[in-house]
């Protein structure tokens, strides 16, 4: 189901691979325009039970009115502290769909993105005290090419970060566009767009912490899921997705496997397939942003 605010990606992939139980409770910690957790609720009979997760207070205008439902405001890193509280604990699934919303991309008042000028804030929850200019002015070369390679695998971190230092130094950057000109003698004429967004990938993450958000929530899953529950979590780039293989194959976040003493592998979660599922030409055509996008699934041992 398409929404302005935000087209679900994968939508029906997700909802079979969580093989939802009409009486079972479920978890969609990126609520976002609540496309995903439509979806669940449409499977779910009288007795189930939806709890959603969105950190970003525009998501809540379109909060469900249904009883089965619930809307947490909060970042997912704290999902199980909210389901305890809820007595909600265990599940019978999660759903996990990383990344930025249409929505918030295409708002040029949050600084998502390149295309449009406005505020450099880059923060999902506005109650962030630490903007995206706070950033960049405060940052020193080191640190900014550490976390521009870091997180936006950007070629000529060190020099693209030199830029963004020296311009910072002549005035403060406070909108998108400030910085798209101060990185721009850096900016290769091909594939210009493609470095621009990871360059604002790289901000984009350390300013909300998405990995380290991402991180705690795989290693709490196995005390949220019940055995036999399952673990859906679609991610659109590399670091997200590298986290996510590592965990559902190994149990461990680098990918290192334990085995116990008859060579079986330990492991809280078994992968419903080795290759990630992507969308189809259809979806990729009427959704171009789902193009990068990878979902896994597993299931809870």
């Amino acid at each position: 189901m398409a929404s302005e605010y935000h087209a679900p990606v994968l939508s029906q992939p997700c909802i079979n691979g969580l093989d939802i139980r009409p009486e079972g409770v479920y978890v969609d910690v990126t609520f976002g325009g609540g496309g995903h957790s439509r979806a669940i609720l449409d499977r779910l009979g009288p007795r189930g039970a939806l709890i959603a997760f969105d950190r970003d207070a525009d998501a809540w205008a379109r909060a469900l009115k249904d009883p089965r439902f619930t809307l947490v405001r909060s970042d997912f890193r704290w999902v199980r502290n909210h389901l305890r509280f809820l007595g909600r604990l265990p599940v019978d699934g999660l759903l996990a769909d990383l990344g930025v919303s249409s929505h918030q991309f295409d708002t040029a008042g949050r600084g998502f993105s390149f295309r449009h000028d406005g505020p450099l804030d880059m923060r999902m929850d506005r109650r962030g005290r630490r903007t995206a200019a706070d950033l960049v002015n405060r940052a020193d070369e080191a640190g900014l090419a550490h976390l521009l390679r870091t997180y936006g695998e950007v070629e000529g971190a060190h020099r693209v970060a030199r830029c963004i230092v020296q311009a910072a130094a002549q005035r403060r950057l406070a909108t998108t566009q400030q910085l798209v000109e101060a990185v721009r003698p850096v900016t290769p004429r091909r594939d210009a767009n493609a470095f621009l967004a990871r360059v604002f990938q790289a901000l984009r993450i350390a300013v909300n912490d998405e990995l380290g958000a991402l991180e705690r929530l795989l290693i709490e899953s196995p005390r949220i899921i019940r055995p036999g529950g399952r673990l859906a979590v679609i991610s659109y780039h590399s670091l997200e997705d590298r986290l996510v293989k590592n965990w559902m194959r190994a149990g461990d976040l680098g990918g290192e496997e334990r085995k116990d003493l008859h060579g079986n592998r330990l492991r809280p979660f078994r992968p419903l397939s080795n290759k990630a599922i992507m969308p189809d030409e259809q979806e990729t055509r009427t959704n171009p942003r789902a193009r990068s996008a990878r979902l896994r699934i597993a299931e809870r041992t």
